[in-house]
């Protein structure tokens, strides 16, 4: 008897622990990956929407970082920051950390790019020999010791989550492109609304620029964080000199923000062959995490941060979700991709239009979009709730445009066609689109459809089905040697589809 209640008690503390246990990985694993994001001002409206460029320049030893009005309405309203970088070959953007999540797409060049994250250990060492082969392997030193180094090449996406230090070199012959855009509305952030960086190193601005910010309603990093740090105090918590924790505060360096490594920077990385058989095996392992939970819930376990794949390519046309020959190319970057993207609660969508080739109307069910022209041109035309054009215009090559959550978009390549990437502010943002395949317009019935338009049966199984084949992109209706007033007209029959449905 007192065996069987020993083994009763037992049992239930199993239970209770096993259950104590779940609801922690429930509640604390999940809501750490699948945050929510902060809300906006409720007084925010998107009631016209302009195409955005770089406003203001801050020039560096060795590039140039160029920022976005971050103070229009509709930025503020979205909760978003964006920064243009171009670094010069053998440019150093110089090590920072920010108060909000990135996401980063090198539009042009190749290099290198680190991040720091804290608590995992140092991988990649260089480890010294010493002459007497008798000593001991623990009393060997280490040349050098750092944390992964990712390289990255036209087309890649980096993720940034917000308080990790990060760096970026660029390792070729030709300037460098990136584009950054911050979620500042996301939960990470603690501070207010707006982005700001904490240099490590250097300072951002020279001497006039700073003057210059300092007198605008906006400013950004300037300093780095050591120069606020007593000299005295700082030597002796780093155990170094005074003389080099003055250095540390780069108190007349006016390189700014990104630097020239005049010999080339040495980092500690594989062979060629080597990188490539530990990317495969990268995205093997990746390919089969997302298989095997593609129907559970993060548990906050699985994911070691220490080993976490932190970018992704999206220019590749072998991992387009949707191709159509005629139109172009749809690729989507979420988190049962990318799995970091759980924690900075982002993706993107890189699109590839060809020449008048459209977009299937559509709209962004649970995301901001801040839609980057990388080549090209496209129409584009987005409706409010109340039916209202709130943009309609050229997004041409280096522009940019903020599609509000839940607004529906027309979009049309021009002659040159065009291609252009999406950021958007859900780790698994959802798109629900009028027309094609598994859309609105193909889910209601016949009869609903003639009776919300007024029209006959034939035409609203006409406007189901007329579109019926594709899927995402679509192709134009007329050949390119037809007139550009044929191909304007095919742009109007779209955007009556789209007021058809609703929207």
């Amino acid at each position: 008897m007192a065996a069987t209640k020993s083994l009763l008690c037992l049992y239930v503390c199993v239970l209770l622990f096993h259950g104590s246990m779940a609801q922690l990985f429930s509640q604390q694993g999940i809501d750490a990956w699948r945050s929510a994001r902060q809300g906006g001002s409720r007084d925010c409206r998107f009631d016209r929407l302009q195409a955005s460029q770089p406003v203001r320049n801050v020039r560096s030893e060795a590039g140039v970082t160029e920022y976005f009005d971050e103070t229009s309405e509709q930025f503020r309203c979205a909760g978003v920051f964006v920064v243009r970088r171009v670094v010069d070959p053998q440019g150093l953007v110089l090590p920072r950390f920010s108060n909000a999540p990135a996401l980063a797409y090198m539009i042009q060049g190749k290099g290198y790019a680190g991040l720091s994250f804290p608590g995992c250990p140092a991988t990649h060492q260089q480890q010294f020999q010493p002459f007497d082969q008798t000593q001991s392997s623990r009393d060997q030193k280490f040349r050098d010791e750092h944390q992964k180094i990712h390289q990255l090449r036209q087309g890649d996406v980096i993720a940034l989550p917000a308080g990790v230090a990060h760096w970026f070199y660029n390792a070729g012959d030709t300037p460098v492109v990136i584009v950054y855009v911050y979620d500042v509305n996301n939960n990470a952030n603690q501070l207010e609304p707006r982005q700001k960086e904490f240099l490590l190193a250097g300072n951002s601005q020279s001497q006039s620029e700073r003057r210059m910010f300092e007198r605008s309603s906006v400013q950004h990093s300037g300093k780095n964080v050591f120069c606020g740090f007593n000299a005295e105090l700082l030597s002796e918590a780093l155990g170094i000199s005074r003389e080099a924790a003055r250095r540390l505060q780069s108190q007349n360096d006016q390189r700014g923000e990104i630097i020239r490594v005049k010999r080339g920077l040495q980092l500690l990385k594989p062979s060629s062959s080597q990188q490539q058989q530990q990317q495969q095996e990268q995205e093997q392992g990746q390919y089969q995490q997302v298989q095997y939970r593609g129907q559970g819930q993060y548990n906050g376990l699985e994911e070691n941060m220490c080993s976490v794949k932190a970018r992704a390519n999206i220019d590749n046309p072998n991992r387009a979700d949707y191709y159509n020959p005629r139109a172009g190319r749809i690729t989507h970057l979420n988190s049962q991709k990318l799995q970091i993207l759980n924690l900075i609660q982002m993706s993107a969508t890189r699109v590839n239009l060809y020449q008048n080739a459209l977009i299937s109307p559509f709209w962004n069910m649970n995301a901001h979009s801040v839609d980057y022209m990388i080549q090209g041109s496209a129409r584009v035309q987005v409706v409010n709730n109340q039916g209202r054009t709130v943009f309609d215009g050229v997004l041409r090559q280096g522009q940019l445009l903020i599609i509000p959550q839940n607004y529906a978009v027309i979009k049309k390549a021009e002659r040159n066609g065009c291609q252009y990437i999406s950021f958007k502010t859900s780790p698994n943002a959802m798109v629900s689109q009028v027309a094609g395949k598994n859309s609105v317009l193909r889910a209601l019935p016949t009869d609903v459809v003639a009776n919300a338009y007024r029209v006959s049966r034939d035409e609203a199984r006409r406007l189901k089905n007329n579109r019926g084949d594709e899927i995402g992109a679509f192709a134009p209706r007329f050949s390119q040697s037809q007139t550009s007033q044929r191909s304007y007209q095919f742009l109007v029959e779209a955007e009556e589809a789209l007021s058809l449905s609703g929207m």
